[in-house]
């Protein structure tokens, strides 16, 4: 009977920490399968970082308002699922999220008040995914005005776990897990048979979690504000800001969502801490296969209809 080894790497790939686990046969064909991991988030990173001015992401953004900009029909089709995710959280996820105007928020110990709602709705003027103009046929996109921006912040780790769980298998890696920063995806079983299970981070101790959750074949994203977040007048506002808005949001310290893909889980995990507790579950309970656990501000643990904590 073969006896498996589990093989793992941890490193800095799109400005986050990524980690790859893949139960292999032996130690050298699990580095090789991760090597060929690895330079798939590379090649997804260069065409999608906003840090570069060579990537088509750049590209698009320096065009905003002039011309339509040709890219990979890649590029095209995540942009393309980006506006879907947009139109069914009614705008709580934007791509153009990029134009928000960053001044107004540090985040900091420094940070002690709330910008008036007029400037911060100021902050917010360029953020509508409805002004990204996609012509499939020539394979463009075009920004409508001056000064937006697109990014893929909220998408593309995700994006990047699904492709390289597909890269992963194609070369024989029957189980795995990719981590991208939190966004994670697995397949198959641990090397001892179980399958693999992940904590939910307790939000007020994030280094014990406060139940387990069998994930075997599924994909899990968590957003929330315990890791970055101020406090005014004892109310507590998370790094994440409502686009519509340019306000932070309160009342959800954390929501993670749980689906078969990674870049779904991911692209879903913020918008519903927008949305709040009630409208968000709404939405999360219509879309097949998606299940969510959200904790509001009170610690109070808020599930969808199709999930059992244990």
């Amino acid at each position: 009977m073969t006896k498996y080894v589990s093989v793992n790497r941890i490193l800095k790939l799109m400005g986050n920490r990524f980690e790859f686990t893949v139960i292999a046969e032996h130690e050298q064909e699990g580095n090789a399968a991760i090597d060929a991991a690895i330079d798939e988030v590379r090649r997804i990173e260069y065409l999608l970082t906003t840090f570069s001015d060579l990537s088509q992401t750049s590209l698009i953004n320096g065009r905003a308002g002039l011309s339509p900009v040709k890219v990979d029909e890649e590029v095209i089709s995540l942009i393309e699922r980006s506006v879907r995710i947009s139109e069914i959280t009614d705008g709580a996820f934007d791509i153009t999220y990029g134009s928000i105007d960053k001044r107004l928020w540090n985040f900091d110990q420094g940070m002690t008040s709330l910008p008036d709602e007029e400037t911060a709705l100021k902050s917010v003027g360029l953020i509508d995914y409805r002004n990204v103009i996609i012509d499939k046929k020539k394979s463009t996109v075009l920004l409508k005005n001056k000064g937006m921006r697109i990014g893929f912040g909220g998408i593309g780790k995700g994006y990047a776990a699904d492709k390289a769980k597909l890269v992963l298998q194609k070369l024989g890696i029957k189980s795995g897990i990719v981590n991208a920063a939190g966004d994670l995806i697995t397949w198959g079983t641990q090397a001892s048979g179980h399958p693999w299970t992940v904590g939910i981070a307790d939000p007020e101790q994030t280094d014990r979690p406060f139940s387990a959750l069998k994930i075997s074949d599924m994909a899990i994203a968590t957003s929330g504000s315990y890791e970055k977040f101020v406090t005014i007048n004892g109310k507590r506002y998370s790094h994440t800001i409502d686009p519509k808005t340019g306000l932070p949001v309160s009342s959800v310290k954390s929501v993670s969502i749980i689906c078969p893909s990674a870049e779904l889980a991911d692209a879903l995990a913020t918008p519903v801490v927008v949305m709040g507790v009630k409208i968000g579950l709404e939405l999360i309970n219509q879309i097949k296969q998606v299940a969510c656990i959200v904790i509001d501000d009170n610690d109070r643990v808020y599930t969808s209809n199709n999930i059992n904590v244990i």
